[in-house]
């Protein structure tokens, strides 16, 4: 498998359009921290950076894509992790133990930003396959359990990724704890692995030797 790809990268853009980029995003972060999410219309970004509205339509689309431009910088972060942090979510550990790792600092990454990350998976039908995202993210655990033995690597990682639906976590962090929701995902990881395992064993040779 190749390198985990750099996704979401802008294209080199001019310095009047680069500048007002900057300053819709840094007014959205601000916004939907202070006021969350729900609370913030496309017309108050525009207001607090000092935009016109047509360049925000025009630039983001609707407030949907607004949230997926904001949380890229926040993804770099944990994709830098993922290519070259400190083992075990960077290279270097056993893939069951870079799994684990994967599946804490994504949970993670989905509390501080869930509502920003639900609406970007929610914005349409399928649209959270549809990203680089989802790719980048679906690529690097394919190769994980593909690492550690697992047949069908490629569909048993959208199968892990699914515990990690926005949507569905917003649901399972309302009616219990993190510490129960977390554990209930590692216990599924890691009884996938052993699952794998137990098929590598070698039948018991039945009755007695002689």
């Amino acid at each position: 498998m190749s390198r985990l790809p750099v996704f979401g990268q802008p294209p080199q853009e001019r310095a009047d359009a680069a500048r007002n980029r900057r300053r819709l995003l840094e007014a959205a972060e601000r916004l939907f921290t202070e006021r969350g999410l729900e609370r913030v219309s496309m017309d108050d970004v525009a207001a607090a950076a000092g935009v016109g509205k047509g360049t925000l339509y025009r630039r983001f689309g609707d407030k949907a894509g607004l949230a997926i431009a904001v949380l890229d910088a926040r993804e770099r972060d944990l994709q830098e992790g993922v290519l070259r942090g400190p083992p075990p979510l960077g290279p270097g550990a056993r893939p069951a133990d870079r799994l684990h790792a994967f599946l804490d600092a994504y949970l993670d990454y989905l509390e501080r930003n869930l509502d920003l990350v639900v609406m970007s998976e929610t914005a349409a039908p399928g649209a959270r396959y549809r990203t680089g995202v989802y790719g980048g993210w679906h690529w690097h655990v394919a190769r994980v359990l593909y690492e550690a033995g697992v047949g069908d690597a490629d569909v048993a990682a959208h199968l892990v990724l699914a515990w990690l639906d926005a949507d569905l976590m917003r649901v399972l962090l309302a009616d219990g704890s993190d510490t129960m929701v977390r554990r209930s995902i590692h216990v599924a990881a890691g009884a996938l692995l052993n699952q794998h395992r137990q098929e590598e064993k070698p039948p018991r040779r039945s009755g007695r030797r002689r």
